[in-house]
């Protein structure tokens, strides 16, 4: 799986102390956003909620997090390489932040056209570990799929690890057609994005 195509969602562990299912409970309603959170361009104005939020999603998946060094010393600039729509993986793609005001949650990338190998798709996304199991990864693909409409997209192409059991219920949810599997040992989805349940995102694309 190439970058976060697809949603990467680990397993949650209990807080010390505390059996798992209470801390599933209090995580959940810690936070009250304070308006309902869309995909936006990527901005300065979520700096510190970005840097926490990807520094945690990073060592909870013990991954490299090098990468955030340089993107805390200069995130105007850092911020500046990744908006509009930019040739990514030898296609046109655009990067959305998935944020609350102050509050980051999440990134998605849209693919306007799919690669020679159709590897990763059309979308691409992840929710930041301190947000996940809350329903952000649905909300956020049914938007991005109303982008996708917006830009004549008809059938919107996803990837999934077969051991992303948190990613194949989004999809599902979403209205994923099962496809195959790509040389990766993906498996492939496609989704209707004219779908009725979207027809406001759609609306809202635009």
């Amino acid at each position: 799986m190439k970058w976060f195509w697809g949603a990467g969602v680990p397993g949650e562990r209990p807080a010390y102390g505390h059996p798992a299912t209470t801390f599933r409970v209090a995580f959940s309603s810690m936070i009250e956003l304070p308006v309902p959170p869309t995909l936006c361009q990527p901005s300065v104005s979520v700096r510190t909620s970005y840097l926490i939020g990807e520094q945690a999603d990073m060592l909870h998946r013990d991954s490299d997090t090098s990468w955030l060094t340089a993107a805390s010393r200069d995130f105007d600039a850092f911020v500046a390489k990744r908006v509009g729509v930019r040739e990514r993986w030898g296609v046109p793609s655009e990067l959305f932040w998935y944020t609350s005001n102050e509050y980051y949650i999440g990134s998605l990338v849209i693919r306007h056209e799919l690669s020679e190998d159709e590897g990763g798709g059309h979308i691409g996304y992840h929710v930041v570990y301190p947000w996940q199991r809350q329903g952000y990864a649905t909300r956020m693909l049914r938007e991005a799929l109303g982008r996708c409409a917006a830009l004549d997209i008809r059938h919107a192409l996803l990837t999934v690890a077969p051991d992303n059991a948190a990613s194949l219920t989004v999809v599902d949810r979403c209205g994923g057609v099962a496809d195959g599997v790509n040389e990766e040992g993906e498996l492939r989805f496609w989704i209707d994005t004219r779908l009725p349940s979207r027809s406001s995102a759609v609306h809202a694309a635009r």
